[in-house]
């Protein structure tokens, strides 16, 4: 199963190819028995190569500035007619009508499923509000922890004072025992 990271970074990578106006963006979740080299296809399409050239510019601007990453190997850039970029856990195609028409990756990769691009953002915001509200409850588990040491810290603190103040009243008690012996032997 992909990471939430790796399902950041296509829907990121996807939103970079629509802010190039790339056209037919579909991702392909791979079964990891039939393709074990990566979780996701990314494929697109520009309507010319110089098109392809800014859509792949584009991913790889928002990726290194997002994420912080590089694609693993870029091939085609300099011809601009099929973009591949490697980030190891997807693969993004970026194609010229024409040359997808003819390789159409979709039908070779038949057992893989069509993720809807809203459907990962849905699936990704309900993954942050779980995390959110496990590191709440692990907040407020470790607040509970520091206010029980604090009462009890206070309590042990309470319990020497009044061993303190009961200490003095036995010694205060003691030096009247030893006032009035005395002056009953004078």
């Amino acid at each position: 199963m992909a990471s939430t990271e790796t399902r950041q970074m296509v829907a990121a990578a996807a939103a970079a190819s629509a802010d190039k106006k790339a056209e037919d963006t579909r991702i392909l979740e791979l079964d990891p028995s039939d393709a074990g080299f990566t979780d996701f296809f990314l494929i697109t399409s520009g309507t010319n190569t110089r098109q392809v050239v800014a859509i792949s510019d584009e991913i790889e601007i928002r990726l290194k500035r997002e994420f912080g990453t590089y694609p693993n190997s870029v091939e085609g850039r300099r011809q601009g007619e099929w973009v591949l970029m490697d980030y190891v856990d997807f693969v993004v195609h970026i194609f010229v009508a024409e040359k997808r028409a003819y390789y159409d990756i979709e039908r070779l990769r038949k057992s893989a499923t069509s993720v809807d691009i809203g459907d990962l953002k849905a699936a990704l915001n309900e993954k942050v509000k779980e995390s959110r509200k496990k590191s709440a409850v692990k907040k407020a588990a470790g607040a509970a922890k520091t206010t029980a040491k604090k009462s009890t810290s206070k309590s042990d603190s309470a319990a020497p004072a009044k061993k303190k103040s009961a200490a003095k009243k036995t010694v205060a008690a003691k030096k009247t025992v030893k006032k009035t012996a005395k002056k009953s032997t004078k």
